[in-house]
């Protein structure tokens, strides 16, 4: 089951007391952390997007994802590394996007909110539901959270996965010409896609594939009639033109199954910070109705998805302030214009 879930979290009322309401980013991150929460799993009961919002309408959001990739490893930490599943992608950046709204807030900037998400990591589901949210109409930027190395992110990468599946017939192995090998016909299609040119992109760069998950057959003595693989496309240009060429290599060969398509997208940039591009996608595909999106947050996208995933103490302090500093900036960008 998926929910918006909009709860309010403990913003502090005004008048409150500073140091009774600050955030301890290291603790809460490692908090965050010993929570599992791989994708499918965020709750015990159900999956909720959480909404956090003071008494103002939100003008500007900072969002990340709940959900992790598997498998859970708890929180450890040095002098320099806070470690486990989720230190940077994205349990250390919701602890310190709630330091950076406190600190707003303490500031008297309260046109501000938190979207946390679920299932970034497989469907984005929680984003195209939270996308439906009543808030997002009040709502001019979305400053998303993915490990970006503090640097602002010019653009994402699009993406395409899809299943393409092969079909033969059944026979006893020593008898293949009785049979139609399904794993033959699809390694044979498998072969013309890695060889592929795929188009590229001055800004976005090259589009790359990888066959990530290949299965089929059922016994080394039997001919197998059927057999799949799961393609995983970062794009460079968009998908329509990518969809035709993987077609026209299949040549209905094989079927394909589409599971998800989204274009590369070009982000706000505002001066002052630095650049990256993201070979990565985000939730912000699924969130248009949120305003401009914006992408940056502490750690290395390197070391996410791995056994040693970790997030420099330091880069975790310095990305309160870099979201603080950038709110600063958007909230005076628009009394500007």
């Amino acid at each position: 089951m998926l929910a918006w879930g909009p709860r309010l979290v403990g913003f502090l009322p005004p008048g409150g007391d500073p140091l009774a309401n600050s955030v301890d980013v290291f603790r809460l991150t490692r908090e965050l952390i010993d929570i599992p929460s791989v994708t499918g799993d965020e709750v015990e009961d159900e999956r909720s997007n959480i909404i956090a919002t003071t008494e103002a309408q939100p003008r500007i959001v900072l969002s990340t994802h709940m959900d992790t990739v598997p498998q859970f490893i708890p929180s450890s930490e040095d002098s320099e590394f806070i470690y486990g599943r989720g230190a940077c992608d994205a349990k250390g950046i919701i602890a310190v996007q709630i330091a950076a709204a406190e600190q707003l807030r303490l500031e008297g900037i309260n046109e501000i909110g938190l979207l946390f998400t679920v299932d970034e990591e497989v469907t984005s589901a929680g984003a195209k539901l939270a996308n439906q949210h009543p808030l997002a109409e009040s709502c001019e930027y979305l400053i998303n959270g993915e490990p970006t190395d503090n640097q602002l992110a010019i653009g994402t990468k699009g993406s395409l996965q899809a299943v393409i599946a092969a079909e033969g017939r059944a026979a006893h192995s020593a008898y293949p010409e009785a049979g139609e090998s399904a794993i033959e016909k699809l390694l044979d299609v498998l072969s013309d896609i890695r060889n592929l040119a795929w188009p590229g992109d001055d800004v976005f760069g090259e589009t790359t594939c990888n066959i990530g998950i290949i299965a089929g057959g059922t016994r080394a003595n039997v001919i197998p009639d059927a057999a799949q693989a799961t393609l995983q496309l970062r794009l460079a240009v968009e998908a329509a033109s990518v969809k035709t060429l993987l077609e026209d290599t299949i040549a209905e060969r094989v079927t394909i199954d589409y599971r998800s398509v989204h274009d590369p997208v070009r982000l706000l940039i505002i001066d002052g910070f630095d650049r990256m591009l993201a070979r990565f996608t985000t939730d912000i595909p699924y969130l248009s109705n949120w305003g401009q999106p914006l992408l940056i947050g502490p750690g290395s996208i390197l070391v996410a998805h791995t056994e040693h995933e970790r997030v420099k103490k330091d880069e975790l302090l310095r990305a309160v302030e870099i979201y603080v500093d950038l709110v600063r900036k958007l909230m005076l960008q628009n009394r500007e214009r």
